[in-house]
Parts: structure tokens; sequence; C-alpha cells
């Protein structure tokens, strides 16, 4: 062995099993090793899994924050957090994998080091935790992994192809050469076979509405600003709505309370947590219990200062993109009223749409009253107003009817004969949204914030998406991907052929020299020497 090789194996020797010199073989400790590897794979698959759905939930990444500003009144990135520790964990297992393929290929002993085996169990422990939390917690977030399978599902069965070929080697040399149990022999072959054969079949039941022929494709959905531009401005700022503007957004999304003394200004926060996330409100009134809309008058909401936050915590990472003019403006922005909003969004053409909150929910009524008003005085062209609330629609729709009705229930809007839906993204599937589109139903989705998600529902029809990302989505110029679904299938007729012949063509290179390590290990054992027939 040359002095390369020997140095290669000491290190995966020692990153595995950490020991610099080769460890005794002995049978108990050979099964005792390869239990562990097949743990390291599991865990590995499991990482893996894990890691894809951090991924794909980085859309909803706002939900994870609050849960956790809500339980700690601590307002960080808890989501990257997250993304983090499980990036580390995933390279971990795979790095610790590529090692054991590394002394298998050495023909070293697969002896895992008592620390690996902890942090494994730890980490079982991390993905088990996050897997309950989501099922328990944030149950939806399935759907968006169910949906995430629509946009990705036919790279996966690519990846997946791949994986199995280059694996069928190692697996060849288990089941027939290596491995003088029939019953071992049987399990990894039948595993192996019926793997092979749902990788090699699932394009059958792969389904994406991005199967469709070019000319098919609609248009590109419309963007409405998810309280402006919050990767851009402090969330429901004039500096926000602002910088919607220039991503051509169609509408503004935003959030209404009243103050003490009746003036309707822009909020989300409505619970206890009132304030203190987006607001200085804690260091101006420290002796004021924050509750609600109606705990300070208008001229004190004026005092607070609804920027600084967004500068210190950097909630979507994307401060540095600003220029320090802009990093100043963004520090010093102010707590708007629903009239400037209204006043700016008649300026520019652009629609309003808006949901009503108070802490007291009896208040609603009437505060949807003083919102009329309010709207009605403004001068706005009424067509430019979604009304969302149903609080007293019946009342609106009176007072109001040029205002347009938007429903965030299918049955509702069928009831009053409507034709605009504004719904959680994931509350219906893109099927069901194409079949409303159908329909001439306006469909707006919320809240959608990556590209792949993005794609995914334009090929599905929405007519348009509320978005914390507009800067983003505006670039957009066409879906990921699209492809005609008998296209796709001669593709991966092709790729699973291909593969079959390649994994073919392996096991008949490694028939005579595995014959020879057959013979020698049957030797060395003092059995009786398989035959051919036995063989295969």
């Amino acid at each position: 062995m040359s002095n390369c090789n020997s140095f290669c194996v000491a290190c995966t020797r020692t990153l595995y099993s950490c020991h610099w010199g080769k460890p005794q073989k002995t049978t108990k400790s050979k099964q005792k090793a390869y239990l562990w590897v097949t743990i390291l794979s599991v865990v590995t698959l499991l990482a893996l899994a894990w890691m894809y759905i951090c991924l794909v939930s980085y859309n909803d990444q706002d939900d994870v924050n609050w849960k956790g500003f809500a339980a700690l009144q601590l307002w960080i990135n808890w989501f990257m957090v997250l993304i983090i520790l499980s990036a580390l964990l995933s390279g971990y297992c795979v790095f610790l994998l590529c090692f054991a393929l590394f002394q298998v290929a050495f023909k070293e002993p697969l002896d895992l080091h008592w620390t690996h085996k902890i942090f494994l169990f730890c980490g079982f422990v991390f993905i088990t935790a996050g897997v309950t939390g989501i099922t328990f917690m944030w149950q939806e977030e399935w759907v968006t992994v169910q949906l995430s399978l629509e946009a990705t599902g036919p790279f996966l069965q690519f990846g997946a192809v791949g994986a199995l070929t280059l694996m069928s080697k190692l697996v060849f040399k288990a089941v027939f050469f290596t491995t003088s149990k029939k019953f071992s022999r049987y399990v990894i072959g039948a595993t192996f076979t019926v793997v092979s054969a749902a990788i090699f079949l699932c394009p059958l039941w792969i389904q994406s509405p991005c199967f469709i022929e070019k000319k098919d494709l609609p248009p590109k959905p419309k963007l409405i600003g998810h309280r402006g531009a919050p990767m851009l401005a402090p969330e429901n700022t004039i500096m926000s709505f602002n910088r919607s503007i220039s991503c051509g957004v169609k509408a503004f999304e935003t959030d209404v309370q009243l103050s003490k003394d009746g003036v309707p200004f822009l909020m989300h926060d409505h619970n206890t947590k009132f304030l203190l996330r987006t607001t200085d409100a804690k260091d101006k009134f420290p002796n004021k219990t924050l509750s609600g809309g109606t705990s300070l008058t208008w001229a004190e909401y004026q005092r607070l200062n609804a920027g600084e936050w967004f500068v210190q915590t950097d909630p979507f990472r994307t401060v540095s993109q600003l220029s320090e003019d802009e990093k100043a403006l963004a520090g010093n922005q102010t707590i708007p009223s629903l009239l400037q909003l209204l006043n700016l969004a008649q300026d520019h053409n652009i629609s309003v749409m808006f949901d009503l909150y108070s802490f007291n929910e009896s208040n609603l009524e009437n505060n949807t009253v003083e919102i009329v008003k309010t709207i009605q005085l403004s001068g706005i062209n009424p067509d430019l107003v979604l009304w969302l609330p149903s609080t007293k629609r019946n009342y609106v729709h009176t007072t109001a009817p040029g205002f347009t009705q938007v429903y965030n229930n299918i049955d509702d809007m069928k009831r009053n004969k409507g034709n605009h839906l504004n719904l959680k993204y994931s509350k219906n599937s893109t099927t069901e949204i194409r079949e409303l589109r159908k329909t001439e139903v306006e469909v707006n989705l919320w809240v959608v914030n990556e590209r792949w998600l993005f794609s995914l529902l334009w090929c599905a029809g929405a007519s348009s998406v509320t978005t914390n990302a507009c800067h983003i989505l505006k670039d957009i110029e066409k879906p990921d991907w699209i492809i005609p679904y008998h296209l796709y299938r001669k593709i991966c007729f092709i790729v699973d052929f291909a593969s079959i012949l390649v994994m073919a063509g392996i096991f008949v290179n490694q028939w005579p020299q595995n014959q020879k390590d057959l013979t020698k290990l049957e030797r060395e054992r003092n059995v009786p020497l398989l035959t051919n027939k036995q063989v295969v």
C-alpha cells in the first residue's frame, strides 16, 4: 500500500473509529458494526428528509419566529437557528456515512466510535421532536411538504434513480458474493428489488400543475404587498408601502385597528404582545397596560418609533441590502393611519385589502362602521377597496356597494354570489385552484415568498399572491419548469432503462472477481462452497 493510501486509511479510520491502529476483527464486533452502519444510514436518510422539510418550510419562517416571540418575548430569527442546526446534523451524518463507505472500500473494520453513537442518538431525538412539533403544533405545514413534491418530485425521482445505480455495486456484492446466509441474501435482495421498483414506477403517481404545454401556461399572478414590502422596510409603514410600489404590486395588504380616540391606524399585532415587537412602546409608556388598539390615543401612537426594531433585529436578513440613507429612513418610521395609506393608494391607483383587529372582539362591529366612514371620506375610488373582513359584511355591502367583496371561504363566496377569494396557499390543492379559475373566480393566495411555491401556483393558475418578497417575485419571468406530461413520461422511461442497463453491466463486470472473493470467503469459514445455482 502506498504512503498516500496509508494516510487516507489512517484518516478515515481515525474520523470514523477514532483508532490509529487497526482493531482486531471478531464476529461479534462485526455484527455490531453492521448494525451501527444500518442505524447511521437510517438516521442520515431521516436527517436529509428533515432538512428538506425545513427548506420547503422556509416560506413560512414567520410562523416559527412568531411562536418563538410569543413564548420567549424575544424577536430573533428562530427559524434560521432551526435551519443551521438541521444543516449541521445533515452534513455530519452524510460525512460520517461517506467515511463508512471509505472504510468498506479500504476493507477496514466498521467500528463506529461511541461519541458518534451519542451524536446519532441526539440527532434522532432532534428529528423526532421536530416531526412531533409539526404534527401537533403546525400541522398545515405537512400540506406545504405535499405541495413541494409537486414542484420537486420529478427531480427527486431522477436523483433517486442515480443514487440507486451508484449503490447497486455494493448491493450486488452483498447479495451475491459476500453474504453466505440465504436469509440475509433474500432480505437484502428483496428490499433492493422493492425499492428499485418503487423508484422506477413512481413517475406513474407524480402529479404537478406544471405538466402543461407552454401555450396553456396561465398569466403570471399579480403581486399584493403583505404589509408593504417587509423584507425591505419595517412592516406596515409608509416606507414599506412605497417600496412595494416599486415592485409593481396591484394591492396593499395591511391590518387596521382603532385608537382610543377612534382613529384607524395600521398595526398587525393585537394580543398581549401588542406593540412590543415592532415599536418602542415599552420604553415610551412603561407604566401603561398595552393590550390593544384602544390602549393609546392617536397622538400617543404617533410618538412611537415603528422602524428601529427592523434595523436592529434584521428579521429577514435583508438590512445589509439597504444603503445608509435607507437604514436611517427605516429606523425613523412611525405608525401610519389608514387615511395616509388610502391617500397613497389613490395617488398610485393601487387597491387596498385589510383585516380588522381588536383585542376585544365585541368592538369589531363598531370598528367596521368607523372604518367604512374613513374610507368614504378619503375620496378613494371604491373599486380600489377589497373588503375582506366578514364582520357586518351585509352592512358594508349596503353602505358601500362599490367595494369589492373578498371572501376567505368558498361556501360564503358562493352563498353571496361573489367571485373573489383570499385563501392561505395550502388551503386548497392546485387542482382545486385550477378548477376555481375555470369558473372565473379571482383567487389570491397568501403568504407566498419562495420561488418554487410561486412557480407552482403560477402553473396552477392563481390570480395573485400576497407576498413579503415582492422584490424577488417581480423578476420571475417564467415558472421554474414546465413540461408536457407525455414528454416527461418518455424521459422517465429513458432514464429508468439506462439505469437498468448500467446496473446489469455492473453486475456482469463484478461476477468474475467476486466469485473469487466468495470462494476465498467460504474457504476461510470452512463451509461447503456455494454452487453457481445457489448463488443465483
